[in-house]
């Protein structure tokens, strides 16, 4: 029986399955990531340091990724809370 160890990969859901099985869903470095979110590398540098940012870095990899789905929904995310804290004032 193999070693079992802790999954840090989040659940299998329809969007990231549609990300995982769509190649060109895959975004390889921060150029391709902040193209994607129409902001500078450098924003998207300071994004992927956010633990609720879907920007992952394998542990000893140099290149940062990210599904464009993955973004779509976080980025869909952000502005309705965004509009619910407006709202609320």
């Amino acid at each position: 029986m193999a070693d079992s160890k802790p999954n840090d990969t989040p659940p299998l859901d329809r969007w990231r399955f549609d990300a995982l099985v769509a190649g060109a869903e895959k975004l390889w470095g921060l150029e391709a990531i902040a193209r994607a979110l129409n902001v500078s590398v450098d924003k998207a540098r300071r994004l992927a340091r956010e633990p609720s940012v879907p920007i992952y870095r394998p542990i000893g990899a140099g290149s940062y990724f990210a599904f464009r789905s993955e973004l779509d929904a976080w980025l869909h995310g952000e502005s309705f809370r965004r509009s619910q804290r407006s709202a609320a004032k």
